[in-house]
């Protein structure tokens, strides 16, 4: 996309014209119907391999540091550039200041969920406040993304048991942010089920994050099959019935 009027073409232009030279419109088609929070025009129909190797080539040039500064971009494919080039930023202080000025710009599940600079894994302790205020957020993939931090990095030798408590604390109307909150629990379940499934035997949970957190660990691969069947029994028929054993 050249500019008019100019003999060259500006940082921003001249990647935005590399990732229309990435397209293929019949994967532009598939991929905008699986994310129907976009309008169709703003996806350009780049694979994400192709994505995450253009990233690698403009990681620490003088054209992705002035990409980087331009916010909000136009394109799904170029949110998603952005997020690939945050995880190669090398300094922790300067990923998360760059992490915290960009996800409020983040709108859809795909550039929310593929990107955490890998700084961020050797720096748990230090992430965990950033944490807290993204699930504090009144926007919905910055808390999604907070809620995806918890299930990366403290699921493993970094858990506590009040990270779940942080997670179910989440209150929202939002699809994306209480799938999200299944979907950690679920993984909790595979990772962490002493600490978990209280949280489901106890009917801690709203209805609908607690049966469609059984729905995906009754899906997922970690899971053996009697805890499935085990959970499977746990399911809630209707939020009468919840109600009830509340009392």
């Amino acid at each position: 996309m050249v500019q008019k009027g100019s003999d060259e073409m500006p940082e921003v232009d001249m990647i935005r014209a590399q990732l229309f030279a990435l397209q293929d419109k019949e994967y532009q088609v598939f991929y905008s119907r699986l994310m129907p929070t976009l309008p169709p025009e703003t996806v350009i129909g780049v694979r994400v391999p192709l994505l995450r190797k253009l990233a690698k080539q403009l990681a620490d040039t003088p054209e992705a540091e002035v990409f980087l500064q331009e916010l909000p971009h136009f394109y799904y494919e170029e949110n998603a550039l952005h997020a690939f080039l945050l995880e190669s930023v090398r300094d922790y202080g300067t990923a998360l200041a760059a992490t915290e000025r960009f996800l409020p710009y983040v709108d859809n599940w795909a550039v929310c969920d593929c990107f955490s600079p890998k700084v961020f894994a050797q720096h748990k302790p230090e992430l965990l406040p950033a944490i807290r205020r993204w699930l504090g957020s009144d926007q919905v993939y910055t808390v999604r993304y907070g809620i995806g931090m918890l299930m990366r990095y403290y699921l493993d030798d970094a858990f506590r048991p009040e990270y779940l408590a942080w997670v179910a604390a989440v209150h929202s109307e939002e699809y994306y942010v209480n799938m999200m909150r299944a979907w950690y629990f679920a993984t909790a379940l595979a990772k962490q089920p002493a600490a978990a499934l209280p949280w489901l035997t106890e009917k801690r949970l709203d209805v609908w994050t607690h049966n469609k957190t059984i729905q995906k660990a009754v899906e997922s691969r970690r899971i053996p099959p009697e805890q499935k069947q085990a959970l499977r029994a746990l399911r809630i028929r209707s939020q009468k019935l919840c109600e009830e054993r509340r009392v």
